[in-house]
């Protein structure tokens, strides 16, 4: 990287094509793949995409590029690309973007633009992509000068990863990729620092020696920030029991002795009550959402708050606090006193409640029990395995019923709840893991939301593990009208879904079908065992619900549950 002031070489003074100088741009920020689908407008690009060392994976419509770019971003930590061009292309993207944004992922996307004299015209494929996207992203550029082409992309890279992170949009007018310039020297990013919401660290350890019933409430911010093993030694050098939010999972594994599962509408008895009765919340970046809060002026009512966030925004804006602590989470975890031998009584009843309302997968009849194949298939599948997750049913008991070691292994839509994420992220996560055990479990509605990834999955040729759980419904929406409606079941029978593993084969992928119990334990066998792409379709209850579950506006002790079977 040039520094602004230093002496050029000859080369560097040469005129460069914008759409050149973009490949360079990302092969300097260390991009090796890049997730699109070309287009008019973005077409100098691609040209230049045949000289360059970046892998291009050619997707099948743009909103898998943007979500599989978001899965590639949330393993590796790095920002996930992805490229599209004008119009349709770029408003293809906005689903994808505005994922990345509700999850705080690192991405930038690249759009085309129809050329500068044309902007505003009403011209071919012309669309206000950079107004469509400000509400769902960290930043925008319209790129005016071609010699800005690597200053521009350096900025947005740094700021797509910093702070909280996020999704950067940068907008390619034809005219700009297609001239040359000689390059402006690139200067150091500014990026902001993060606010300091002053020093509380004294608040905060004071609150920790008072407290008999603290509870560790951790979100999305712990991966965000990298911050799992200072978690992890805050938690065992506690001693405090441990809940966490859908995106919070994998920060203390699953299968830890004081983790108590996941919170909120479709959390754990144990969980929900813990945080009932606790008298002081550690929270480690999570926002206190609905979904995890149920109704908020009843979450936690006895507890004083320690907020530990990046985002200063984040802090108070919900629930007040009594200690805030922004800025880097690792420092601040290390510097948080706690003594184990304090709440020693609190955590053995904690570990009582978790064993008390433990879960029976010993289902009657011989059918499929969705949550006893999902044990069972993350349990042989082992820690260093990967569950992309659509958006549903299948979700909820994914995160109430699969084991991760770490936040990374468990890719799903938390805040904007994508139908259709679940195969472009596998997509995206294989590329950011080459070697690992990638598993998508959807649903025969989210499925058919992305299907055409099949081909994708074919052309790479992707071992993705592809679990459907087909109930012939949309499942969650027929729940909520089963509970909520009067059983006035609107617009949600699918009972004429396609044969999925006929559609599979039909892509060149291999698959199967299950309807039995007796089935699993083979079927299992099969999806691990098995080399390249492969789908088992697994016909299941279309009268099964996810349990237990908060009622809306209710407190998270309200908890509906399945009568004993």
């Amino acid at each position: 990287m040039s520094a602004a002031g230093a002496t050029r070489t000859s080369e560097e003074l040469q005129p460069v094509s914008g759409a050149r100088l973009l490949t360079q741009s990302l092969e300097r920020e260390g991009v090796t793949h890049i997730f699109g689908y070309p287009g008019g407008a973005i077409m100098p690009v691609y040209d230049a995409l045949t000289g360059s060392k970046l892998q291009h994976i050619l997707v099948r419509h743009e909103q898998a590029a943007a979500l599989a770019a978001d899965a590639y971003g949330r393993v590796t930590g790095k920002p996930g690309v992805c490229l599209a061009t004008s119009g349709p292309g770029a408003t293809n993207l906005v689903t994808g973007i505005a994922n990345a944004y509700m999850d705080s992922v690192p991405m930038v996307a690249i759009t085309g633009q129809v050329a500068s004299p044309l902007m505003g015209t009403d011209a071919f494929q012309e669309v206000d992509i950079f107004g469509i996207t400000l509400p769902i992203v960290k930043h925008s550029y319209i790129i005016r000068s071609t010699a800005e082409i690597p200053q521009i992309f350096a900025e947005a890279f740094a700021l797509a990863q910093s702070g909280r992170p996020g999704p950067v949009l940068i907008d390619l007018p034809k005219d700009m990729g297609v001239m040359s310039a000689v390059p402006n020297p690139v200067r150091t990013p500014a990026v902001p620092h993060p606010a300091h919401c002053g020093d509380e660290l004294g608040t905060a350890n004071a609150l920790l020696a008072k407290a008999k019933k603290p509870i560790l409430y951790l979100g999305g911010g712990v991966p965000i920030a990298r911050a799992e093993q200072s978690v992890r030694d805050f938690a065992a050098r506690s001693g405090i029991p441990v809940v966490a939010t859908l995106k919070g999972l994998g920060s203390v594994p699953t299968t830890d002795e004081n983790f108590l599962g996941m919170l909120g509408m479709h959390g754990s008895r144990a969980a929900n009550t813990a945080i009932d009765e606790s008298d002081l919340l550690i929270c480690v970046g999570a926002r206190f959402d609905d979904r995890a809060t149920g109704k908020l002026d009843t979450f936690a009512p006895n507890a004083k708050v320690i907020h530990i966030d990046a985002d200063a925004a984040e802090i108070g804006k919900l629930r007040r606090v009594e200690a805030a602590l922004c800025g880097e989470m690792n420092a601040v975890l290390q510097g948080l006193e706690a003594a184990p031998d304090t709440y020693s009584g609190w955590l053995e009843q904690c570990r009582a409640w978790k064993a008390q309302w433990s879960w029976d997968y010993d289902a009657p009849g011989r059918g499929i029990y969705a949550p006893a194949l999902l044990r069972e298939l993350s349990e042989r599948a082992g820690p260093k395995a990967i569950f992309t997750c659509d958006v549903g049913q299948h979700q909820m008991w994914v995160a109430q019923h699969c084991q991760f070691s770490r936040p990374q292994a468990h890719l799903t839509s938390a805040g904007l709840g994508t139908m259709g994420y679940g195969v472009p992220a596998g997509v995206g996560a294989l590329f950011a893991e080459r070697d690992a055990t990638v598993i998508t479990v959807t649903g025969d509605g989210s499925i058919m939301m992305n299907i055409h990834e099949l081909a994708t999955i074919r052309r790479y040729r992707l071992p993705l593990k592809i679990l459907l759980l087909d109930n012939s419904q949309l499942g969650m929406v027929r729940q909520w009208q089963e509970l909520f409606f009067e059983e006035n079941f609107s617009e949600i029978d699918l009972s004429d879904n396609p044969d999925f593993a006929e559609v599979a084969r039909a892509f060149g992928i291999e698959a199967f079908t299950i309807d039995h119990r007796s089935e699993v334990d083979g079927a299992i066998d099969r999806l691990l065992s098995t080399n390249g792409p492969i789908l088992c379709h697994a016909r299941i209850d279309p009268r099964e619900n996810v349990w237990p579950l908060v009622p809306p506006n209710s407190a998270n002790t309200n908890m509906m549950e399945q009568s004993k079977w």
